[in-house]
């Protein structure tokens, strides 16, 4: 039977940042000021269907909306030259912490080293509330680069657990 690991990450203090340079002049990330869960749809979506994200894949457009709107979520996108390339959203959770909901690039803009640049920006926006962590979930299915992306920016792994892998969609 196959598996899966998951990975749980923290970062507990700012200075554990270890910020990636921008790999190019081009590549802009900004906050989203309207919510639209179409657009977060659209990206969880395509950012995620390689990496099989399943968890919110059967949501309504309703659903969507509310997830979208909600006064807790930021989401933020990242274009190159212009063109979409990616997102991520932050979320505070029940201790103070801020989650990394989700993070990714679209599949053409990996292997830029845009997604090192975009996970230090997302870790120094969600220090910028001062939250008592800023943390994130992986998985064996992300891009093979996320695990190490994530130590390289200053994160530190507080659980790991493999199970058994469902069937894939």
């Amino acid at each position: 039977m196959r598996s899966v690991t998951i990975t749980l990450l923290q970062m507990s203090t700012p200075d554990a940042l270890r910020p990636s340079p921008c790999p190019d002049p081009g590549f802009t990330i900004h906050e989203r000021s309207t919510p639209d869960g179409t657009f977060n749809r659209s990206l969880y979506l395509a950012v995620g269907s390689p990496w099989h994200w399943t968890d919110k894949a059967d949501w309504s457009a309703e659903q969507w909306h509310a997830y979208a709107s909600s006064d807790s979520l930021r989401t933020f996108e990242a274009s190159l030259h212009g063109a979409l390339a990616g997102y991520f959203e932050l979320r505070p959770d029940a201790s103070g912490g801020i989650e990394i909901a989700y993070f990714g690039l679209l599949p053409e803009f990996t292997g830029r080293g845009l997604g090192a640049f975009m996970l230090s920006a997302a870790l120094a926006t969600a220090w910028q509330s001062s939250p008592q962590r800023v943390w994130v979930s992986t998985c064996s299915l992300d891009h093979p680069a996320s695990l190490h992306n994530y130590l390289a920016r200053g994160m530190s792994v507080f659980h790991s657990e493999t199970k058994p892998l469902p069937d894939l969609p």
